[in-house]
C-alpha cells in the first residue's frame, strides 16, 4: 500500500495563493475589500497583490489578519509557505523539462531495477529522482562533478562515450561506501591487512566478503560490491571519498575468483601508491603507468614472480593444489596464473571457482 501511494502520489500543476482563501474569508464575513483595507491598515493595492499572489503575505500581515478575521496567523503563514513551495516546484519542473535529453544518457531502467530510483511514469519526476541519486541539483552540477574534471577515469573509452552509465556504476559504489563506517586511513595498517585478506582467498564468498570489508574498514578503506552494469566493462575502481577514507569498488565481471582477487589487490595498489585526487578505473584497455604498476603490485602480492617458472610447468590438478597450499591461497588463483603464463586458457579451468551475486 505504501509503495502504491508513493508511486501514484498526486502532484498538482498549479499553485494557489493565500489570497484566494482570504477572499473566501472576506465573503463569509460579508466584508468589502475597502473595509478590509481600513481594518488591517493595508492599502487596497496591497490587498490586490496578495489576492493575486504577487506579493508575499508577511508575518506582520498574518498577525493583522488574525485580529481582523479571527483566523489564526499560523494558518495564513502556512498557506503562504505552501504557496511559495509549490511555486518553486513548478518553476523547477519547467526548468527540468528543458533537460529531459540528459535523462536519455542515464541507465534509468537498470537503476530502477536495482532499487536506486523509484519507478515513475512522469519523466520530469524521474529526472528529478536521478539528480537526487547523483546528489546534485541540476544538470550543470552533474556535468561539473562527472564530466568536467580531468581525472584518470576520463581516459577510459567507456567514460568518454557513456559517462551516464559509468557515473551510475561508480555512484552506487559511493553510496554504499558512505554507509561503511571506517577508522581514519592508516597506510601501514592497510598494507599489513592485505596479507590477512590474501589468506581469505581460500574461503567461500559468504566468509571472505564480510571479513574483507571489516578488515579494510579498520584501515580506512570502504569496500563496495556493485553488480556490473550492461555497458560498463569494468572490474573495479578506486576513489578517495575524503582525505582519510578511500573506496575500493568491485564487480564480479568475468566471474572467476582469480580475476576478482586480482582486481581487489590491483585497487589496493592504487590506494597505497597513487594520489588522492583522481578516480582510477580498472579498465583493461587503459595504457597508464599507474595501471601497470597496480597490476604488478597485485600479481606480486598474490603470487611472487619467483614462482612463475614453477607454475608454468605444473602438469596436474594435484600439483596446482599443492602449490596453492604452499602459497596459502586458493587453487583457482594458481590456476589463473598458469593460464596467464602459458596462454592455455582452458587448462585447469575447473579449479577456478565461479563467483555469483546472491539473489536479492
Amino acid at each position: 500500500m505504501g509503495t502504491s501511494r508513493k508511486k501514484y502520489e498526486f502532484e498538482p500543476d498549479y499553485a494557489v495563493p493565500p489570497g484566494v482563501t482570504l477572499l473566501e474569508v472576506m465573503e463569509s464575513l460579508e466584508m468589502t475589500q475597502k473595509e478590509l483595507a481600513v481594518r488591517t491598515g493595508l492599502t487596497e493595492q496591497t490587498l490586490i497583490r496578495i489576492f493575486k499572489g504577487n506579493q508575499p503575505l508577511s508575518y506582520e500581515t498574518a498577525n493583522r489578519l488574525e485580529l481582523v478575521t479571527h483566523v489564526p496567523a499560523r494558518m495564513w503563514n502556512n498557506l503562504e509557505a505552501q504557496y511559495r513551495e509549490q511555486l518553486a516546484k513548478l518553476e523547477e519542473r519547467q526548468r527540468l523539462e528543458s533537460n529531459l535529453q540528459w535523462l536519455m544518457t542515464i541507465p534509468t531502467k537498470e537503476l530502477i531495477e536495482r532499487g536506486c530510483l523509484d519507478a515513475k511514469t512522469d519523466k520530469v519526476t524521474l529526472l528529478r529522482s536521478a539528480l537526487a541519486f547523483f546528489g546534485v541539483s541540476n544538470i550543470e552540477a552533474w556535468q561539473e562533478v562527472w564530466v568536467t574534471p580531468e581525472v584518470a577515469a576520463r581516459r577510459s573509452l567507456c567514460f568518454e562515450t557513456r559517462p551516464g552509465d559509468a557515473a551510475a556504476w561508480i555512484r552506487q559504489g559511493e553510496l554504499q561506501a558512505h554507509e561503511t563506517e571506517c577508522t581514519p586511513f592508516d597506510k601501514k595498517h592497510f598494507k599489513e591487512t592485505l596479507q590477512q585478506i590474501r589468506g581469505l582467498t581460500q574461503e567461500q564468498p559468504g566468509v571472505f566478503m564480510p571479513e574483507m570489508k571489516k578488515l579494510c574498514a579498520q584501515s580506512g578503506v570502504a569496500v563496495a560490491f556493485v553488480r556490473e552494469m550492461k555497458k560498463v566493462p569494468w572490474n573495479g575502481a578506486t576513489k578517495w571519498l575524503t582525505p582519510s577514507k578511500a573506496m575500493i569498488l568491485l564487480s564480479l565481471r568475468g566471474r572467476g575468483e582469480d580475476k576478482f582477487w586480482f582486481s581487489f589487490f590491483h585497487e589496493a595498489g592504487h590506494v597505497l601508491n597513487d594520489g588522492k585526487k583522481v578516480l582510477l578505473i580498472n579498465d583493461e584497455k587503459l595504457d597508464d603507468p599507474r595501471e601497470i604498476k597496480a597490476d604488478k603490485f597485485a600479481a606480486e602480492i598474490l603470487i611472487p614472480t619467483r614462482y612463475d617458472s614453477l607454475i608454468s610447468r605444473l602438469q596436474s590438478r594435484a600439483e596446482v593444489k599443492a602449490m596453492a597450499t604452499e602459497l596459502g591461497i586458493a587453487p583457482g588463483i594458481v590456476a589463473g596464473r598458469y593460464q596467464f603464463l602459458t596462454k592455455k586458457w582452458h587448462v585447469f579451468r575447473e579449479l577456478i571457482r565461479k563467483l555469483e551475486w546472491a539473489e536479492q
